[in-house]
């Protein structure tokens, strides 16, 4: 089966910079409901339109195609007082940008009575490579089309 609109399709992938420094391993499997639901990056879905199982590719993705560029307002410092105790470097919070819209923000930094957040991607800004080889393809059930994602094993589970 080829790869189209409401197809469900399983990777293996491997996720780089542009100097081949591996970011994310790809433990598990991706696995993602086809045809611009979101599911994945655009340039991505276009590379694999029409591809069939066994197919191996490498995409180089600029920031604008990946995780964005990096929107330096969206570093603050905040008062260590307003977070709840055992706010640690690593951890993740929920906040609003200026827009209202909600992000996770990323603890980048806890210095004394401050706390350095980001609510960049931590790979906004990068080139990235995107390893990929197509280990299944089918068609997605009704359910998966109306929920705009994949279900079951390596999908998304309700």
């Amino acid at each position: 089966m080829k790869i189209e609109k409401d197809t469900a399709v399983t990777l293996s992938y491997k996720v780089t910079d542009a100097a081949h420094k591996t970011l994310d391993a790809g433990a598990k499997p991706m696995v993602y409901l086809h045809g611009g639901y979101g599911n994945t990056f655009a340039k991505v879905e276009q590379a694999l339109l029409g591809k069939e199982k066994g197919f191996q590719t490498v995409v180089a993705l600029q920031p604008v195609d990946a995780f964005g560029e990096r929107n330096e307002k969206l570093v603050q410092t905040i008062p260590r007082s307003e977070f709840p105790p055992g706010v640690k470097v690593g951890g993740t919070l929920s906040g609003r940008d200026d827009s209202g819209r909600e992000l996770p923000f990323y603890v980048v930094k806890v210095k004394g009575d401050k706390v350095l957040l980001d609510g960049n991607h931590p790979l906004a800004g990068k080139a990235l490579r995107f390893i990929a080889k197509v280990i299944d393809v089918r068609a997605a059930t009704a359910v998966e089309i109306e929920h705009r994602h994949v279900h079951g094993e390596h999908g998304h589970h309700h």
